[in-house]
């Protein structure tokens, strides 16, 4: 835990319980702050009574007596309505905060200059993450890793010179943090996301920027208009900054990492180019998004100081994130792929250009904004689709005349539907049915086969299960870490099951 001593003495107002609400107020209680803590679910208000934490129903409280809020980041701050909370506050004259914020003061306050490396991205923000924890881990170094994945930033241990704390930072984190000023910060992309929260696409890269603008060294993506002109307003203040880019040359003039399919090019000022990591054969980070994962976590660390040949090989060794594009095993030469943490097109998209054909794709949930329309030029990689979900319907409409599909409604007919397709595909002999597999009561049925299937070659296939969504999870699952998990426990009870060897 980190003690928060910069409240000692006052009372705080702390808003949302969940993970990171909890281990705000016990943070600040250690510290010696007075805490005022209180949620809309009664599920949060037990969580808290259990942890010996005061509720104190901030509906009817006096404001007057706080000398901040701290705003769980899944609570709206502006869009699409500022939170109830959040007017009592200005209403109060107090500002409004969040555990990110209470971190960066108490390193401040103890251990300024305390190696602090943050990530953000609408996507690849987690495999990076956990990428350079990994590298640093292996390198010998006291890390810690948390904030938006994994652990509150709050629980972990307190900043100090000789400790890395690795951050994932999402874009309402990032909104709550006045003071943030990491030591590295990662811009891995944008794209449109989140936009109910922030009100527009510029609010949302606003947001971003400040994370750049504020760290003493930028590792910037410049494939995309809105981090190209973040990465160059940086520049434009003398900041030091790395480009990162995919299968493209960095303008001669300044420094970058190229992430090729399967290697990393360091590019120097001057345009040279020399190779400095080989990424062929990791299965963990497959496909150009994982190259640039990879590329943002080697600029990051080089701009440290660790030595380049030691980055390269602990790349190599990285074991990968649950439910981001992770291998589970094989039945036969079926290859399973649990990537249910692909929640949007954008991420699913990323999916599907890792593995270019026999992909038996299952997708479907909640659907977003926008569905599936995006993919259609990566639909030739598809031997068959697999709808699940409140998005069925939509996704056959689109799906029609390009893809074969079949509704299965759950993940468990689906299952079984692209086993016995990728068996049948492969010429091999077909496993036994899967336990619940077919119509039988309470079981939805299997209907609307799309159009013909393509046809079967003679030669063996090497044919993907691949859950990648493109929606979130709440339609059926509590979290995209539930479905993940179901469909693990799917796959790995299959016949013949053999899990990946670890790295």
């Amino acid at each position: 835990m980190i003690p928060v001593t910069t409240f000692a003495g006052k009372t705080v107002a702390v808003f949302g319980l969940g993970g990171s609400g909890l281990a705000t107020a016990r943070a600040l209680i250690a510290g010696g702050a007075t805490v005022a803590a209180w949620d809309d679910g009664e599920q949060g208000r037990d969580a808290a009574t259990k942890a010996g934490i005061p509720l104190v129903d901030l509906n009817v409280a006096d404001w007057s007596t706080f000398a901040a809020l701290v705003l769980a980041p899944g609570v709206p701050l502006t869009h699409p309505e500022p939170h109830w909370t959040v007017h009592k506050a200005i209403a109060a004259q107090i500002e409004i905060i969040g555990d990110i914020e209470l971190f960066c003061r108490e390193r401040n306050a103890h251990a300024p200059g305390a190696p602090f490396i943050a990530i953000t991205g609408t996507n690849g923000k987690s495999t990076t993450t956990s990428l350079i924890a990994h590298i640093l881990r292996n390198a010998g170094m006291d890390v810690q890793m948390g904030g938006n994945i994994g652990v509150p930033i709050l629980a972990l241990d307190p900043p100090a010179l000789d400790r890395f704390h690795v951050i994932e930072l999402s874009s309402f984190q990032i909104d709550l943090t006045p003071s943030l000023n990491p030591t590295v910060g990662v811009l891995l992309n944008i794209t449109p996301d989140h936009i109910d929260r922030h009100g527009t696409v510029e609010n949302y890269a606003r947001v971003k920027a400040n994370l750049i603008g504020s760290a003493d060294y930028a590792v910037v993506g410049n494939n995309d208009t809105w981090s190209r002109r973040i990465g160059g307003e940086k520049l434009s203040t003398n900041g030091g900054l790395t480009w990162l880019s995919t299968g493209e040359s960095i303008t001669v003039g300044h420094v970058g990492v190229i992430a090729e399919q399967s290697c990393l090019l360091w590019q120097d000022v001057e345009g040279h180019q020399e190779l400095v990591a080989n990424l062929d054969g990791i299965g963990t980070l497959r496909g150009t998004h994982n190259a640039q994962n990879a590329a943002a976590a080697f600029a990051s660390l080089s701009a440290i100081g660790l030595d380049d040949a030691v980055i390269a090989e602990h790349i190599r060794t990285y074991p990968g994130l649950p439910h981001r594009l992770e291998e589970i095993g094989r039945v036969g030469p079926i290859l399973l792929i649990n990537d249910s943490k692909a929640t949007n097109a954008d991420s699913t998209e990323k999916a599907l250009q890792s593995f270019p054909q026999d992909v038996y794709w299952i997708l479907g949930g909640k659907p977003k904004d926008g569905g599936i329309e995006s993919l259609v030029p990566l639909f030739p990689h598809v031997a068959k689709a697999y709808l699940i979900g409140a998005a069925t319907e939509e996704f056959a409409k689109t799906l029609e005349g390009h893809v074969p599909y079949a509704r299965c409604g759950v993940l468990e007919i689906a299952v079984a539907k692209a086993v016995a397709d990728a068996t049948r595909d492969a010429n091999l002999p077909s496993p036994r049915p899967l336990r619940g597999e077919g119509q039988g009561e309470g079981r939805q049925r299997v209907e609307g086969e799309g159009r013909q299937q393509s046809p079967v070659s003679d030669a063996a296939r090497q044919p993907i299960i691949l859950l990648s969504p493109a929606c979130a999870s709440y339609d059926q699952y509590k979290s995209f870490e539930h479905r993940g998990d179901a469909f693990r426990a799917l796959v790995t009870a299959l016949p013949g099951f053999t899990p990946r060897a670890k790295a």
